[in-house]
């Protein structure tokens, strides 16, 4: 049997980029460890399926050294001069999918007339965060009003995507790449990213995070979207970023969720710490951890106490929704994770007989005609 010559250092960055470990890869390929010491070669069948396994292009096998993967896209996760690993094949892929969508928003946009969004690069970060936020909280119509009416921060997160969406901005969120369940996104890797566009601005939320979690970074992604910035973040509400776009972003992000003034004004400083933020989230039906995070903004405590306390909570949470979850994931629907507005693009403009199926199969994710349709009835295009 034919066998090529795979280059080694290729095939263990391959493996490690794709996660996998050398005793999960001899259960597939029963010479890898030969592979990897030179004593046994695979047939090109075996690279060839190697390759689809860890997600790489098969000419990179060939190489002597492994090729230099970048970010097509500014990092904003990059603390000072800390070099960060190299991106995963599924922060790149779900990337490269999130720029091809918008490629073709954009392409409709164009077709249809949709006026450019005056808001998108419409702020300075010589603005005061507060009036950044109010302008955000006019075009985003949000209301603390309406939000002290939502039974919780799922469906106040809930509220934040459909009012993006009604401004204009495609949010996609997904705890996989694509539609693929067994490409899990990694949450330490990437929290979110925004690729700014004043006629498809695009949001992506990494839906392995807890849901309370992705409000602050939803919130601090249209931050970015009001400056115009495109890139990658990793931001916490907890978070003191050293970078001063992250950092004024998240004072934003902070100040559209709560904002300041109405916060002081009902603080309770008796209060122990864990029941006030309690207290503050029923209040302004955010996170806890938003509320925690003002706390601090407030000067009601110092950053070790913040730390404290979040990192406590970022437990809690995520105890809670592991012991909640039963009733469907929350990103379960094809117009949540693709965008509702995308989506809806997508399927009307196959419908007119403007886009091939296949072309909207790729783009959305899925194989069945029937899924097509019935995503169509989901979303209200067809009846």
């Amino acid at each position: 049997m034919t066998t090529v010559a795979a280059s080694i250092p290729v095939l263990r960055w391959a493996a490690q980029r794709a996660r996998l470990h050398d005793e999960n890869l001899t259960e597939h390929y029963q010479k890898w460890l030969l592979w990897l010491s030179g004593e046994a070669q695979p047939t090109l069948r075996q690279l060839e399926d190697f390759a689809r396994r860890t997600h790489t292009a098969i000419g990179y096998f060939f190489l002597p050294e492994p090729p230099a993967l970048t970010l097509p896209v500014p990092d904003f996760r990059t603390l000072c001069d800390e070099t960060l690993a190299e991106p995963s094949s599924d922060l790149l892929d779900t990337l490269y999918l999130c720029q091809q969508r918008q490629d073709w928003y954009r392409d409709y946009a164009h077709l249809h007339g949709l006026p450019a969004l005056a808001f998108v690069g419409s702020a300075r970060m010589q603005d005061t965060p507060e009036a950044v936020a109010q302008r955000m909280r006019e075009v985003l119509d949000l209301s603390a009003e309406a939000r002290r009416k939502l039974p919780n921060w799922t469906e106040a997160l809930r509220q934040l995507i459909a009012k993006s969406e009604d401004a204009g901005v495609m949010v996609m969120a997904s705890s996989v790449v694509g539609s693929n369940s067994h490409r899990k996104l990694d949450m330490g890797e990437f929290r979110g990213f925004v690729l700014a566009d004043d006629l498809a601005p695009l949001v992506f939320l990494n839906g392995a995070d807890s849901k309370a979690a992705q409000m602050f970074t939803l919130a601090h992604e249209l931050a970015h979207l009001w400056l115009g910035t495109t890139g990658v973040s990793d931001t916490q509400a907890g978070q003191v970023p050293e970078q001063q776009t992250e950092r004024w972003c998240n004072q934003v992000a902070a100040e559209l969720l709560i904002p300041l003034q109405a916060m002081r004004a009902v603080h309770q400083p008796d209060l122990p710490i864990p029941d006030e933020i309690q207290r503050l989230a029923r209040e302004f039906k955010v996170s806890t951890l938003v509320a925690l995070r003002r706390l601090f903004d407030a000067g009601f405590i110092d950053q070790t106490t913040l730390w404290q306390y979040y990192r406590g909570e970022q437990t809690r949470l995520r105890h809670l929704e592991r012991r909640s979850r039963g009733g469907g994931d929350f990103y379960r629907s094809l117009g949540a994770r693709a965008s509702k507005r995308f989506a809806r693009a997508v399927v009307s403009s196959t419908l007119e007989g403007q886009t091939l199926f296949q072309d909207a199969f790729r783009m959305l994710g899925v194989r069945k005609t029937t899924t097509f349709y019935e995503t169509a009835r989901e979303l209200g295009v067809i009846t």
